[in-house]
């Protein structure tokens, strides 16, 4: 898992204009990059939005809600730069006025986690009265307001606030008011009985079922599901009701020659009086016989032993090996959203806005980051390995399900299938493990909400994505689709990765009401395609690595926003020019397989 050059957006003296989210994020950064994006001119033939760096224009469906003049922005990275602050319902926008190439900052509103105030009318020195920003994409940004503007910064932090946390004010997200049309349509990326029937479902083992079709059995689930052929729905109901939420195991993954599966559930309802349910181990019984090869059920449990243990005094816990006949019970010890969290703040803090070299080092080891990354793909690795070599189904689940569950089965599908490889593969992978089953992204992102210290946020979803990254050349994408999902991820621009279920979306009409991210992507798809990638190359099951030495800090994510990161030649522009000529070389060959072929058309002749 060789590291991967960055493709993330970067801050220019030279050229500072903002690189429009209408259309893709910008790309034009090998390394790390800094607080401000930049345009090129092939970006600003699809941009409409935008169309100089001078010139500012609000995205379809956005209006102007303030404008501050002579507001200073505190760039942790070089001089101090006096500019115009625009606040409008989606973003905040600032425009240097002090150099001849304006440096250009934008930011959507819902990446804010926190605004604060800092200075008075009695702080002494220059720019000590302003604002600070926290945001969710791992950096924090300082703006000062001159002392006598005293109703300037009061006006513009109600504002801010307000716009910046619309659900805490009872309004909807941006998303909403979004109206930009896109060629694509990516709500038509997923679509579930294509998936399942892509897989061989229905068949003699697996049938489909919409008994979930009003949320009734399960009010996380999707409304329709992959079960045992074996399983009626009063089966069903009754092992819904001994499983944590309602979440009873399906299917996630099937390979159709051998008929392994991969199931996904949540906890099972034990208690300390350690409960059992015989339609559960029945349930589990017929999971295993639909895989004819299989003597034995393969159940990982996500948690750290002693967490399953502790869950038994909440009512939950694990399958006792003794009640379910023929499974294997193994703990993954991978930490809960709480650990992660607090890994992620430490992160953060030896990222943004300086990094210390003479401790770099200790500092990464100190965050347990690549521990905890390391575990994820150990545990997916393991998945994989069960299934591919052992030809054994397993079984997976966490507490509730919708959490570290997601990522190993997401990330184990990732590697033993190259479907979820491509482009639309992976659109797929994440409409189908994350979206439609339930991960709660409102509450782990807080999608325009103030509670920054909520104890339900955590990266769940941005550590999959850098387990994703590790991998330098296995997928048809490349890195900057990666970090166009994670910067989408927090902006509220789309509906994509709005809710916490897909119940909620359908209430919401997030399809109708909102655009979807892989509309965007699947409009300018050769912006996000690898050309180091050659699918033949990749069909083959992917077996990484899981070591220390091997995993590596994204730094083109967690470090983009120094210049000092800069790569001198950005890689967007090289993978424009292999995309090229791999195409070039391509046509060549297809000419001269073509000749060769007359060639002996007429030598039969």
């Amino acid at each position: 898992m060789a590291h991967r050059n960055s493709e993330s957006m970067m801050m220019s003296e030279k050229s500072a204009s903002l690189r429009s989210t209408t259309s893709r994020q910008s790309a034009d950064s090998d390394g790390d990059t800094a607080s401000a994006t930049s345009i090129d001119s092939d970006s600003q033939d699809q941009v409409s939005s935008f169309s100089s760096t001078k010139e500012f224009r609000c995205l379809s469906g956005e209006t102007v809600q303030s404008v501050a003049s002579e507001i200073t922005y505190l760039c942790p990275y070089q001089e101090p730069i006096l500019g115009t602050l625009r606040l409008t319902t989606y973003r905040l926008h600032f425009q240097s006025t002090d150099r001849n190439t304006p440096l250009v900052l934008d930011v959507p509103l819902c990446v804010i986690s926190r605004i604060d105030k800092y200075g008075g009318q009695t702080s002494k020195g220059d720019h000590s009265y302003g604002l600070e920003i926290a945001c969710k994409d791992m950096r924090n940004l300082r703006f000062a307001h001159n002392k006598q503007e005293k109703q300037t910064r009061k006006e513009l932090t109600e504002k801010l606030a307000m716009w910046a946390f619309p659900v805490t004010h009872k309004q909807r997200v941006f998303a909403f008011k979004y109206t930009e049309k896109f060629p694509e349509n990516g709500w038509n990326v997923y679509k579930p009985m294509e998936e399942y029937e892509r897989m061989g479902v229905p068949n003699d083992s697996w049938r489909v079922t919409k008994i979930n079709s009003s949320f009734t059995l399960c009010d996380t689930y999707p409304t329709v599901l992959a079960v045992p052929a074996q399983a009626t729905d009063e089966d069903l109901k009754a092992v819904a009701k001994f499983r944590s939420r309602g979440r009873l195991p399906v299917l996630s993954w099937l390979n159709k020659e051998t008929q392994v599966s991969i199931t996904r559930c949540s906890q099972p309802l034990v208690g300390v009086t350690t409960k059992t349910s015989r339609d559960d181990e029945n349930y589990l019984h017929h999971i295993m016989e639909a895989n004819h090869q299989g003597q034995k059920l393969f159940i990982i449990d996500a948690r750290p032993k002693v967490n399953a243990q502790a869950n038994r005094a909440k009512g939950g816990g694990f399958e006792d090996q003794d009640a379910y006949q023929n499974v294997e019970l193994v703990f993954l010890d991978i930490h809960n959203i709480h650990v992660m969290r607090e890994s992620q703040r430490k992160l953060k803090d030896i990222c943004h806005p300086t990094q210390d070299d003479h401790h770099w080092l200790s500092n990464v080891e100190s965050t347990q980051w690549l521990l905890h990354i390391k575990a994820i793909l150990a545990g997916a690795f393991k998945i994989a390995d069960k299934v591919e070599s052992h030809k054994m189904s397993v079984l997976v689940h966490c507490s509730d399900g919708w959490d570290r569950t997601a990522q190993m089965s997401s990330l184990a599908m990732l590697l033993l299938d190259p479907f979820y490889r491509t482009i639309k593969g992976f659109e797929v992978l994440i409409e189908k493990e994350w979206i439609s089953f339930g991960h709660k992204f409102n509450h782990r992102i807080g999608h325009g909400e103030d509670k920054h210290g909520d104890s339900e946020r955590s990266p769940v979803f941005l550590q999959f994505i850098d387990c994703v990254w590790q991998f330098p050349t296995a997928f048809e994408f490349n890195e900057h689709m990666l970090i166009t999902i994670l910067d989408h991820l927090y902006s509220c621009l789309f509906g994509t990765f709005l809710g916490n279920s897909e119940q909620w979306r359908q209430s919401e009409m997030i399809r109708q009401e909102t655009q979807s991210l892989w509309s965007m992507i699947n409009s300018h798809i050769d912006d996000y395609k690898n050309p180091l990638y050659v699918d033949y190359l990749h069909s083959h099951v992917l077996y990484p690595v899981v070591s220390l030495r091997r995993i590596k800090l994204w730094k083109g994510y967690y470090l983009r926003w120094n210049p000092k990161m800069r790569p001198q030649e950005p890689i967007s522009l090289k993978n424009k020019e292999l995309l090229l000529l791999r195409n070039s070389l391509r046509d060549t060959l297809e000419e001269k397989r073509s000749e060769v072929k007359t060639k002996k058309r007429l030598q039969i002749r």
